[in-house]
């Protein structure tokens, strides 16, 4: 949901990129969640960390706990600078769709609210 968010606020300012320590298909309720609000990330995959090794970026943004630690520190030396702000992963086990929807609509205005103010103090 970041990856869409932020695609959405820079309009092809910057190059956005995602990517996670334990990839899987992006999750249908948050193509759902994101298409409720006119942001279309159905196109998007889940990748995995090693698939930008060697690459420099001007900011790297950790967007969970479990990211953060498992960052290695030669990563984060290909970033000019490293921020994390920490979200809940919605995708709790155990909870019926309507809860689930609730918690993915929670963390997607969360998400949206943190890369408005990101993109209006960086670009």
């Amino acid at each position: 949901m970041a990856e869409g968010w932020l695609r959405q606020f820079v309009g092809g300012r910057a190059e956005v990129s995602s990517a996670g320590t334990r990839p899987s298909a992006v999750h249908p309720l948050a193509v759902r969640v994101m298409a409720e609000v006119g942001v279309d990330i159905a196109g998007q995959r889940s990748k995995h960390l090693n698939e930008f090794a060697g690459a420099r970026f001007d900011v790297l943004v950790t967007v969970c706990d479990r990211a953060r630690e498992a960052c290695p520190a030669a990563w984060q030396v290909h970033a000019s600078r490293v921020l994390h702000r920490a979200f809940d992963d919605p995708d709790l086990p155990g909870v019926g769709e309507n809860e689930l929807l609730a918690v993915f609509r929670r963390v997607r205005d969360e998400i949206r609210e943190w890369a408005w103010d990101f993109v209006g103090c960086e670009l």
